[in-house]
């Protein structure tokens, strides 16, 4: 009887263990990507914003590539495999940033983040499509509660939109980075289904998405620069250290553990972080409409994630 007993306790024990690794994984990328909206702003400017992916995610990759060599873990993947962490690396640490860049240069932030809060529809829809999936009701319930949310948190600053001159382009661009970052974790999750380790795919996926970002900027034409001042620099740095190695980290083995649909409810919750620290750095007016909305997000995230 006794021993049962134990068992048991180990068991409660192992799944306590594992919520909390499952909170820290989901606080940690929310918390980093949440503050990266507003350290972007230091990248902005002087440097062409491809040129400042390919340094973040080039700084970043190198810094895994050394990690990983030192802590002796498996560095050599065959051909196809390489295929894979390409794709990944191509949709998540390129094309998803330099289209989030190009659309922010007309449209507001509020906006895009308004557009990449809806990326949980999209990996809904191509987990089921390409992972054969199953989604709980409860899932699209909390999903809609979020994005109904996170417009109102933003209700105010979409109504100053003027909707007969949008720009057309810019809108299209920022759908097509919230398809492209769903790809990515879509791609992420399958990497993980065949046992491609996050942390080495992560280092080889940041190299390659540096590379083709290059590649595109020399067919481009846009001649490379670079801003030596400790604002520049030091945004780099965190973006490159936190924002890429440690948030997307943590956001992929989430997303390996609980599907990409569950997993994006971080990126939901990322408006909230946002607006704190606007209010507390750039004296963000807090409103009504921002109250409700941070209600909603809480709400759905709690439907989401209970057990």
């Amino acid at each position: 009887m006794g021993g049962i007993v134990a068992i048991r306790e180990l068991r409660f024990a192992a799944m306590s263990n594992a919520r909390m690794s499952n909170v820290l994984l989901f606080v940690l990328p929310a918390l980093i990507w949440g503050s990266t909206w507003y350290v972007i702003k230091f990248q902005l400017g002087v440097v062409p914003p491809l040129w400042s992916v390919v340094y973040r995610f080039l700084l970043g990759g190198l810094i895994l590539v050394a990690y990983c060599v030192l802590r002796g873990v498996r560095m050599r993947f065959a051909v196809r495999e390489h295929a894979r962490i390409l794709m990944q690396g191509v949709f998540l640490f390129g094309l998803n940033y330099w289209l989030v860049y190009i659309a922010e240069e007309e449209l507001t932030s509020a906006l895009v983040a308004v557009a990449f809060s809806t990326i949980i529809f999209f990996n809904i829809a191509f987990g089921t499509i390409f992972l054969h999936r199953k989604t709980e009701r409860k899932v699209l319930l909390g999903a809609v509660l979020g994005l109904l949310g996170t417009v109102l948190l933003f209700y105010q600053d979409l109504q100053q939109l003027d909707y007969d001159q949008w720009p057309v382009f810019s809108i299209v661009v920022c759908i097509l980075s919230v398809v492209s970052a769903s790809l990515g974790n879509v791609t992420s999750a399958a990497n993980q289904q065949v046992g491609i380790p996050v942390l080495q795919t992560n280092a080889y996926g940041m190299l390659y998405g540096a590379f083709m970002m290059s590649l595109i900027a020399l067919v481009s034409g846009t001649a490379p620069a670079f801003e030596a001042t400790s604002a520049y620099i030091g945004s780099l740095l965190y973006l490159s250290l936190f924002g890429s190695i440690a948030a997307f980290g943590s956001y992929l083995t989430l997303v390996g553990r609980m599907g990409a649909d569950r997993a994006a409810y971080v990126l939901i919750v990322i408006p909230v972080i946002a607006l704190l620290l606007s209010m507390a750095l750039e004296d963000y007016a807090f409103r009504a409409f921002a109250m409700i909305g941070i209600s909603l997000i809480l709400v759905g995230n709690l439907i989401v994630l209970r057990k």
